[in-house]
């Protein structure tokens, strides 16, 4: 893996320079982290969610793999720092822009690494064993595979599958195919439209500068990919709330999908949003409304809606 030269870059001049401590902050991205929330997944839908023990599991897992994913995005960024200064935002990034050293990078990951697996330790050792598959596949997207054209988002898809595995092994719930698949194409679906966002916003040969999977992808494409994972995630999400969920009452939630999965579309394809899924979905007020009236919704029928004949 390449790193920044021995001579510290010049912070760019249209943003103050950070202190130390806000640089590691923000190197170790904790607005990522709603992705690991996905550990909780298993817990709503296995309907544990009332088992004070099985919180503090989830937890504790929750921590360790914001902790395991702050160290692959230094370890990601440490790699692209050169690539990084051409970008239009990523240049910001703290070690691209100098505000932490290849040494202090290097020292930041073993830290977080460090509390990972050892958090990782307490919740079990089978959540330790999905915990560093989940860390060498990270390492392997960072360090080889973001580099291939369609595999460079199915390792980033991977990374989610390993988060809903690893919220079920942790409070010992039997993995359900159902939530594989749904997430799956989730997955696909939001890292598609990374794509596509980011695409839109470097435009063309710019882009294929800073990325080099950018260069094989074309916005036609990236749209048939997005229309393949849309009706796969829709379909896969509805087949599971009448076959596969605890009650098929919970096909009430649907509607929340569909509104979400199309607003996210709306916002790549309109307001250039994508490039940045974190982002995107932190600050845009009606996915936030979405996501929390979905999590009541699903909770409320998982309690008290009739559940299905076996």
């Amino acid at each position: 893996m390449s790193t920044e030269s021995q001579n510290t870059p010049s912070f760019p001049a249209d943003r103050p320079r950070r202190s130390l401590p806000l640089a590691i902050i923000a190197a170790l991205r904790p607005k990522q982290w709603t992705k690991n929330g996905l550990l909780f997944a298993a817990l709503i839908f296995s309907s544990n969610f009332g088992k004070i023990e099985d919180w503090g599991l989830c937890i504790a897992a929750f921590v360790s793999f914001c902790l395991l994913s702050s160290t692959g995005y230094v370890y990601n960024d440490l790699g692209d720092a050169e690539a990084d200064r051409l970008h239009k935002t990523k240049r910001f990034r703290p070690i691209a822009a100098g505000e932490i050293t290849p040494s202090g990078a290097w020292a930041l990951m073993a830290v977080c690494l460090t509390g990972a697996l050892t958090t990782a330790y307490f919740v079990g050792v089978p959540f330790l064993v999905c915990a560093l598959l989940y860390f060498a596949t990270t390492l392997s997207y960072s360090s080889f595979f973001k580099h291939f054209v369609i595999l460079d988002v199915m390792f980033l898809s991977a990374c989610y599958l390993w988060r809903a595995v690893a919220g079920a092994v942790a409070i010992s719930v039997p993995i359900s195919p159902w939530l594989l698949l749904c997430t799956a194409f989730l997955a696909l679906f939001l890292g598609f439209n990374k794509r596509r966002g980011e695409i839109l916003l470097l435009e063309g040969k710019k882009a294929a500068g800073t990325r080099k999977a950018l260069a094989h992808y074309s916005p036609a494409m990236l749209q048939e990919f997005q229309a393949i994972t849309t009706s796969g995630t829709i379909i896969s999400y509805a087949l599971y709330t009448v076959q596969g969920s605890p009650t098929p009452w919970l096909l009430v939630t649907l509607p929340y999908v569909l509104y979400g999965i199309f607003r996210y579309i709306y916002l790549v394809d309109q307001k250039g949003e994508g490039a940045a899924p974190d982002e995107t979905l932190l600050r845009d007020i009606p996915t936030l409304l979405t996501v929390a009236l979905y999590v009541i919704t699903a909770i409320a029928v998982i309690l008290y809606a009739p559940h299905a004949v076996v």
